[in-house]
């Protein structure tokens, strides 16, 4: 019998690693551009706005709702089968920028656009923690 597939894990870079390392501590946060005062997700070299360079984290709400999201029915590795069928979704966070992540804690069928989530944390490797989202009512 063979070891299950292993899912790939986030490897951080210069710009994204305070994004990681936040997450790792269960905080949600977001680039922000002092020069524009734009917010900015993934962390980037420059903002995407004015392309200034006077960026920083900061701490975001952790709350959203949900842009787009699809059903995945067909595991895209072995890695994934277990888990089908589950959503991946564009969460659009309180302060704007919009996220992917999957939504957890509800059946997908009961996921809809508009749907407001907040963030959990989802501990997947030592000092490696991934953002999903849940419903924050019943639907």
């Amino acid at each position: 019998m063979s070891a299950p597939a292993a899912k790939p894990l986030p490897v951080p870079d210069q710009d994204s690693a305070g994004f990681w390392s936040a997450a790792a501590e269960h905080r949600l946060v977001v680039q922000h551009c002092d020069d524009c005062d734009a917010d900015q997700l993934f962390p980037r070299l420059i903002c995407t706005r004015c392309h200034g360079h006077a960026l920083r984290l900061r701490p975001a709400a952790g709350t959203g709702t949900v842009y787009s999201y699809t059903v995945v029915r067909r595991a895209p590795s072995p890695a994934f089968a277990a888990e089908v069928p589950y959503v991946v979704a564009l969460v659009e966070l309180a302060e704007g920028p919009r996220l992917m992540a999957n939504i957890v804690d509800c059946v997908p069928g009961d996921v809809h656009i508009g749907m407001t989530v907040r963030v959990w944390f989802d501990d997947v490797a030592e000092s490696v923690s991934l953002p999903r989202f849940r419903p924050t009512a019943a639907p």
